[in-house]
This record gives C-alpha cells, sequence and structure tokens, in this order.
C-alpha cells in the first residue's frame, strides 16, 4: 500500500450541478497535481486549480508547467483551452481595499473560467465612502456583486442599502489585530443589517464566483 491518497476526479459534476470540479491545490505536492494534470491530459479537456502556490509550481517539472496557464496573484492555473467570454458583464467584483487583490482576483479567475466576464471596481471601501458613493449607480447594473472586504467588513451591508443586486460577501483575513484573521469580518457579515446578503467562508473567492454562476444560470433558466 502506497502512501499516496488515491486521486478520483468527478468528472459528471458538470451534469449534476452545471459546474466542472475544481481542483483545491493546497497541502497538494507537486506530484499530486502533476498526476492530476497527467489524468486530465485529452484534447478538449479543461481544468481549474486553485490555491496553487508559487512554489507548488516552481516544482513542477517544465512538462507540466507548459500546460497550465498560472497567475501568482489568485494563485490559480488553468489546463486547456481559454473559454470565449459572454458580455456585457453581469457580475461585479468589489473591492474594500487593494489588500484583498488575491480573494478577487480568485472570483475573477474563477468566472472567467467559465466564461462569465465580469466587472472589477477595487479600492472602495467606506473609509473613503465617495469612492463607493461615485460608482454606485454602476455597480447596481449588474445582476449579482460579490463584495470582498476584510477589517470590520462594512462594505457588503453599505451596498445592501444602495443597490437592488444579489450581494454576495467574502470576507478576508485583512486587518490588524482584532480583525482575528478574517472572523471578525465574516461576524459583522453573518450580522449585517442588510437583508438578503449572502456570505461565504472567510478568502472564498472561488465558492463566492460559483455562487454568482449558479444564480445567473437560475436567472437565464428562467428568462429561456
Amino acid at each position: 500500500m502506497s502512501g499516496h491518497p488515491e486521486i478520483i476526479l468527478d468528472e459528471d459534476r458538470p451534469a449534476r450541478v452545471g459546474v466542472e470540479e475544481a481542483i483545491f491545490c493546497a497541502q497538494k505536492t507537486a506530484a499530486q497535481v502533476s498526476k492530476i494534470v497527467e489524468m486530465s491530459a485529452s484534447p478538449n479537456r479543461r481544468r481549474l486549480f486553485t490555491r496553487l502556490s508559487r512554489e507548488t509550481f516552481n516544482a513542477l517539472i517544465p512538462d507540466i508547467q507548459s500546460q497550465l496557464r498560472f497567475d501568482a496573484i489568485s494563485r490559480t492555473a488553468v489546463l486547456g483551452e481559454e473559454r470565449a467570454l459572454t458580455g456585457p458583464p453581469r457580475a461585479a467584483i468589489v473591492s474594500a481595499g487593494s489588500s484583498d487583490a488575491p480573494v478577487v482576483a480568485e472570483a475573477a479567475q474563477t468566472l472567467r473560467y467559465h466564461g462569465q466576464e465580469c466587472t472589477i471596481l477595487s479600492d472602495v471601501g467606506v473609509a473613503g465612502l465617495w469612492r463607493l458613493l461615485d460608482r454606485v449607480e454602476e455597480i447596481g447594473k449588474h445582476p449579482v456583486v460579490i463584495a470582498v472586504a476584510g477589517m470590520d467588513a462594512a462594505l457588503p451591508t453599505v451596498l445592501g442599502g444602495l443597490v437592488p443586486s444579489c450581494i454576495i460577501g467574502v470576507p478576508t483575513s485583512t486587518g490588524y489585530g482584532a480583525a482575528r484573521s478574517g472572523e471578525t469580518a465574516l461576524a459583522a457579515m453573518l450580522s449585517s443589517c442588510a437583508p438578503g446578503l449572502t456570505v461565504t467562508n472567510i478568502d472564498n473567492g472561488y465558492g463566492a464566483a460559483i455562487a454568482a454562476l449558479r444564480i445567473l444560470r437560475a436567472l437565464d433558466a428562467a428568462q429561456a
């Protein structure tokens, strides 16, 4: 019996839920990532890898690296052809500060992997409320808004009182001591007085993007 766990890919997930399986790479070794790339080798196979660190990517042999389009900010990689993006963007990703860039990038990469273009509005946190108010009309044109914020995470609550969009809050681990690595932001979003705010786990840009895709696809189905 080997010391490596068996890898079983969920190839039927798109037929069940409409979204492909993403490969979560945190705690995976370079050998395991390589094995998944090899298992996915086919002319039409596409695969999204999330939480792939620079160190793990650099540890891959050049032949495996060459098959992946790696993005260091979002810590994602894509195997296979790029999918054509639909437009105009129906999802917006709004972030409180540039410190939240990795989570924003993960959400954006996930949406674009699935063919959904998005609008990114960065550094519009409530500490400079005028920056957000200047963009409210633009933000409200999107059916779905992913609001990414750390520290006290007030951004999703403020947006919830300003725009009619479905808002998905993503608390981030950004902040000083009392922010508790995102736990304060998570609690603030869960305790929001803005009705209907949906909240993901801390730093879960991928999960927010998948939720946005499900909402948009449900809208499409209802309008068909």
